[in-house]
């Protein structure tokens, strides 16, 4: 891929980022001086620094960046002394209810993960204003509004990301598919066509995230103005199960699900990602976040980004998918300021961000790496650079916490054949109505 068709990814998500936004003092510790024996083991090589009585804690839920995170921390403690923790919580588990329990019990990370806009109020009282810091000046200008507060910037954005049916050119070609599916009549003839040639169509996840969330949100985006239709539907003002985008986008699930392993319920994340990349599989719904653990088994696999069809023309899903916090109730407030000022500005931290991470940076100060972010992103580049209208925002951040996870739970119950359409989409409505009156 060329240096430029990236380049443009992080303009197209820019755009349409700007295009779906709405409106919306602790000190750290001073460190103790190294205990002698440390001091003299760094005399003896220059380029570590004396360890300091400083842990930062980091509490997160990117499993694709596990490892490169570790190693990251790593470095970081060998230039300053400071030593950094990652804590990851990801794939099947319930991040958020994990991080809840994890504050309430009195354990107070210094830099957590959240979403922005609804998905980032629990954590409004315990985020540090980040304006003021040096790199806030380098956020891309549509970034910024999912979590900012009152004019306050109160986390960095990490990344962005998009997402369609990553799909298996090779495997394509091998059905005789040559035309990418423009309609859900075309989906159907293509899953067909692959399902003759002895291809499973679509791998499939049981992950309450992947349905409730990444799913869920093709029907919201295809909406004509979805932060509206959001605020229609807490209000109660418009039911789910009575709008016909919804109805149409059960078709969809519907060819996904008749067209998936027959293990779904039993297959997590991992195993998903890791059964697609080995060939297994035509087609799955998921990003460009998925490049680097698909590069740890294949890097040569011919893959590409997919538009969704629903209605009208087929879209890809394009936002900001998290942001580190610093927890303003840590004793290490500065210092963990220091070590994501280091994260975005060091050349060390953003070689990490822009090829370990295989990020598309949310920072106009990082450029992106065309190599490390591979051929998903680059195909989502080509195509969004040609079709800019058909480049849709991400949503599900705009509804309370706990809605998404119901939603999930409730298409787990729709794969597993125990519940009608119906049936899914007024639990869909129950789970909007039971927790927005809370």
């Amino acid at each position: 891929m060329k240096k430029i068709s990236l380049l443009m990814l992080a303009a197209i998500m820019l755009i349409v980022l700007a295009s779906g936004c709405g409106s919306n003092n602790n000190n750290g510790a001073a460190a103790t001086n190294a205990p002698k024996e440390t001091t003299d083991a760094a005399k003896t090589d220059p380029t570590e620094a004396p360890k300091k009585d400083v842990t930062i804690k980091v509490f997160q839920f990117k499993v694709e960046i596990a490892d490169a995170l570790g190693k990251m921390a790593a470095e970081y403690e060998k230039e300053t002394g400071v030593k950094v923790e990652i804590e990851t919580h990801g794939g099947g588990e319930d991040y958020s209810a994990l991080l809840k329990a994890e504050l309430a019990a009195g354990e107070e990370p210094e830099i957590f993960n959240s979403s922005g806009w609804a998905g980032f109020e629990p954590y409004v009282d315990r985020a540090t204003d980040l304006t003021g810091e040096a790199w806030a000046k380098d956020l891309v200008e549509a970034s910024k509004a999912q979590i900012t507060r009152d004019g306050k910037l109160l986390g960095m954005p990490m990344n962005l990301e998009a997402y369609g049916f990553t799909y298996n050119k090779d495997l394509f070609a091998k059905a005789g598919i040559t035309d990418l599916p423009q309609t859900l009549e075309d989906l159907e003839a293509a899953a067909k066509k692959l399902k003759d040639a002895g291809i499973i169509p679509f791998a499939l996840t049981s992950e309450w995230w992947s349905m409730g969330i990444h799913t869920l949100n093709i029907a919201f985006a295809n909406q004509a103005d979805p932060a509206t239709f959001i605020e229609d539907v807490k209000a109660g003002k418009v039911k789910l199960k009575d709008d016909p985008i919804m109805k149409q986008w059960i078709r969809l699930v519907d060819i996904m699900f008749a067209n998936g392993q027959d293990n779904a319920l039993t297959t997590d994340y991992n195993t998903q990602v890791a059964e697609f990349a080995a060939g297994k599989y035509a087609m799955i719904q998921h990003g460009n976040w998925i490049q680097g653990m698909i590069d740890e088994i294949d890097p040569a696999l011919n893959l590409g980004m997919m538009a969704v069809p629903l209605q009208g023309k087929p879209n890809v899903f394009t936002g900001v998918p998290n942001n580190w916090i610093v927890n303003s109730k840590s004793d290490q407030v500065e210092e963990a300021k220091a070590f994501l000022n280091w994260m975005v500005t060091s050349e060390t931290g953003k070689k990490f961000i822009s090829t370990d991470f295989k990020f598309v940076p949310a920072l106009s100060s990082i450029e992106p790496n065309p190599e490390a972010v591979g051929k998903i992103g680059g195909d989502f580049a080509t195509f969004a650079n040609a079709n800019p209208d058909q480049v849709k925002s991400w949503n599900w951040d705009r509804f309370p916490d706990g809605i998404t996870q119901q939603w999930g739970a409730a298409m787990q119950e729709y794969l597993g054949k125990q519940i009608t359409s119906d049936q899914l989409l007024e639990k869909f409505d129950k789970a909007v109505k039971d927790i927005v009156k809370k």
